[in-house]
């Protein structure tokens, strides 16, 4: 289908972003987005919410996941924060689980749900899974939309994988050097990965994302895994078109289709 009936059909591609505070989750969608700005918010009718407003509302611990996040330098995607989920309360819970089933059996393609993004991040202090990491993973079914697990701030790994290659007996240029890799290699077997692997809902997919606060953050394997888990062609298209990241994921589906 050519990509300008697509948009017309479907309109924009929409993802549920998921996650603590403090794990990176607007920087990354500014990263895949091509911004430095903040994103502009607009309730489920459509109307555009005054920054303030929110504020005051965020600080009453009032959030709407119906409200959609949208960049001006990339307003085909459209995001859902589940801000106050990562709390674990049964209430913040079963809204995102609401929003989810609710979006993902939309008639309207253009209110469907398409993808959702779970952010967890490999800083020291929050490696390990939260209590609503788990209850999402054991208890909530997202039927046909895919789950991607984003591994945020991965490049605090490199320090632990530092400290070992120091204890080989390598050279401080060297482990320093060697240190990426190495976390990157021993990340399959760690805990992270054995969790999901056991949980009743696992992902389809999972991209560990290191220093997205720099200016040349690369955020393609996240674009990459995304497309890759999407099973409608039109979709995929569709997302693959919208995203303005990765050029190169947009010659090789031109040239496979």
């Amino acid at each position: 289908m050519d990509t300008s009936k697509i948009r017309e059909k479907i309109g924009r591609f929409r993802i549920l972003v998921v996650g603590r505070a403090n794990a990176g989750k607007t920087t990354i969608l500014q990263r895949v987005c091509n911004t430095r700005d903040d994103p502009e918010i607009y309730n489920s009718a459509g109307e555009k919410i005054d920054l303030a407003v929110l504020a005051a509302s965020r600080e009453r611990g009032l959030h709407d996941i119906e409200n959609e996040m949208v960049f001006r330098s990339n307003p085909g995607f459209v995001f859902h924060d589940s801000r106050g989920f990562e709390a674990g309360g049964e209430s913040e819970f079963i809204k995102v689980k609401e929003f989810i089933a609710a979006r993902s059996k939309e008639i309207k393609l253009t209110n469907r749900l398409h993808a959702i993004w779970y952010c967890i991040p490999m800083d020291e202090a929050h490696r390990s899974f939260t209590a609503a990491e788990k209850k999402f993973f054991s208890e909530c079914d997202t039927g046909s939309v895919p789950v991607i697990v984003v591994f945020t701030k991965f490049d605090a790994l490199y320090d632990i994988a530092y400290t070992q290659l120091k204890k080989e007996g390598k050279s401080r240029k060297d482990a320093q050097e060697l240190a990426p890799k190495r976390a990157e290699e021993t990340f399959p077997d760690g805990p992270q990965l054995k969790f999901l692997e056991g949980v009743r809902w696992p992902p389809k997919g999972y991209v560990c994302l290191p220093n997205m606060n720099k200016d040349n953050a690369d955020c393609a394997a996240l674009i990459e895994r995304t497309a890759g888990t999407l099973n409608d062609e039109v979709l995929e298209q569709l997302f693959v078109t919208t995203q303005q990241t990765n050029l190169e994921i947009c010659m090789r589906y031109a040239i496979e289709r």
